[in-house]
């Protein structure tokens, strides 16, 4: 496993109590809640190094009708 990048944050304590509560209801830490987080808005912004597979459509292709 590559070694993580430790850098310090600095939020508000309202959004970190969120955090924390979030935290909890997914059975993570703080930190792992965080780092999900953002995985997920990189990866939904199109930048990540790493994409998800491409999803799968269950419909057929449409017919070109002209």
């Amino acid at each position: 496993m590559a070694p993580r990048k430790n850098f310090p944050l600095r939020i508000s304590p309202e959004l970190y109590a969120a955090l924390e509560r979030w935290a909890a209801d997914d059975l993570r830490s703080v930190n792992g809640q965080i780092e999900f987080l953002l995985t997920q808005a990189v990866r939904q912004a199109g930048r990540s190094i790493s994409k998800p597979p491409a999803e799968v459509s269950t419909l057929p292709p449409e017919k070109d009708k002209s």
